[in-house]
């Protein structure tokens, strides 16, 4: 992609071509912390411009046929596999996750979003009823909504973002797409395929830059009427404040603090090795301080143990995993999301009081249950507030089913049927004959 001396500068992409910005933001190499990409700071202006591309791509779009736009998509998705270690690379590089990860997860499930959204928008059907009293049919019909604002994060990249562009473009909707500027490169590679997978000209725009700047031109922009969000649960609220002049459709998908209830009959085998990949899985020193001051203890990692890093690796962003015991359950650690390898572990005696403090959280995204009792597990599951219960296996998905957060974890729900009614309207039809 680029040599060591040389900087990768990203562009926007707008109504079918790459356009240079005015402006633009360092973007950092985690394992070395030294700078080596350039993302557009896009605004107003370029945002305008984005809109106003869907906007004129958008009837020809959406008078496509289901069938036609589930070919694209399943051409997009054939191009990203075939060049699966580069973008598996790019985004190892500049999210900071490892290679493997990378490789297996990340990128298969971007491939994956985009076949299953090409086929499910094929099996859709409507609502008929026939009223003989009045000698009516009546039917409802789903149409596109328009422009897409889609927004979403720096933790899985180009799985989030082609979890939002599926469906979206599926539906006959065009897209104003904003990655994370922290984690923009696999977007920009994307965008090098759509002319190849056949894409037209401004199905997908996308625009690089902060959420403060573009991110905020595109939620107060009259001229898109649904928004999907990924990300935190105070910039979830500024949307919704932003949104409410225009009655914008929301889909939030927030921020969570999602316990791991493990019984005493849980098999340890399967609990551990998924509890260890679920607690450490991405990579925050201040909140492992703040529960010293609180009188927690640090079993291992940060401030325990001591890190040993190459010599181009010192300026990186590395930290040992962690594990906190003894700590209180209104500690910072225990009631808000931490994006690190950080754990605390804490004992229960009844089933009551785990599914009590599990539940002592703003959040409500997801829970695991480790136990061999099938009663326990179904009780608990029942009573946990949280929109995604596992139960003895962590990160299974099924993408026909819904996934979404209560409580501060977000508005809405995505998969199949939820992802399809959100980027469509209903109408009902009557006809009298």
């Amino acid at each position: 992609m680029s040599s060591s001396k040389t900087l990768l500068v990203l562009e926007n992409f707008i109504a079918g071509r790459f356009v240079p910005c005015s402006s633009y933001i360092d973007s950092y190499n985690p394992s070395t912390g030294d700078v080596y990409c350039r993302v557009p700071d896009s605004g107003k202006e370029e945002v305008e411009a984005a809109v106003r591309a869907a906007k004129d791509a958008f009837p020809i779009w959406s008078s496509k046929s289901p069938w036609e736009r589930s070919q694209i998509l399943n051409k997009l998705a054939d191009l990203i596999e075939q060049d699966l270690e580069a973008f598996a690379q790019a985004e190892s590089k500049d999210q900071g996750k490892t290679i493997a990860f990378a490789r297996t997860v990340d990128i298969p499930r971007a491939v994956y979003n985009l076949r299953f959204f090409a086929s499910s928008v094929l099996h859709r059907t409507a609502e008929c009823a026939a009223a003989a009293a009045g000698g009516c049919l009546h039917y409802t019909s789903r149409t596109p909504v328009g422009v897409a604002g889609l927004i979403s994060p720096w933790n899985l990249p180009l799985y989030l973002l082609t979890w939002k562009i599926a469906p979206a473009i599926a539906c006959g909707n065009t897209v104003v797409a904003k990655p994370s500027e922290m984690t923009s490169v696999t977007a920009w590679m994307m965008c090098k395929l759509f002319e190849k997978a056949g894409m037209p000209h401004g199905v997908v725009n996308v625009v690089f830059g902060t959420g403060s700047k573009a991110g905020e031109a595109i939620v107060c922009h009259p001229d898109v009427p649904l928004i999907s969000f990924t990300g935190s649960t105070l910039t979830a609220q500024r949307i919704t404040e932003k949104s409410a002049p225009h009655c914008k459709k929301l889909s939030l998908e927030l921020g969570g603090k999602n316990p791991a209830l493990i019984f005493d009959d849980a098999d340890l085998s399967q609990c551990v090795p998924a509890t260890v990949r679920s607690s450490f899985a991405n990579q925050v020193r201040n909140y492992v301080k703040k529960a010293q001051a609180e009188g927690a203890k640090i079993l291992c990692g940060e401030g325990v143990d001591s890190l040993t890093l190459s010599a181009g690796n010192q300026k990186g962003y590395f930290m040992l995993p962690t594990v906190i015991t003894e700590i209180k359950d209104e500690s910072c650690c225990m009631q808000e999301e931490i994006f690190g390898p950080v754990t605390c572990v804490v004992a229960f005696d009844t089933e009551e009081e785990a599914i009590e403090r599990a539940n002592g959280v703003k959040y409500g995204l997801a829970a695991t249950v480790w136990s061999s009792n099938v009663s326990r597990v179904h009780r608990v599951a029942q009573r946990l507030q949280s929109g995604l219960v596992w139960t003895n296996c962590w990160l299974v998905r099924d993408l026909n089913l819904p996934f979404g957060g209560m409580k501060a974890s977000g508005v809405g729900r995505e998969g199949a049927k939820d992802s399809y009614e959100f980027f469509t309207e209903v109408k009902t039809i009557t006809i009298k004959h």
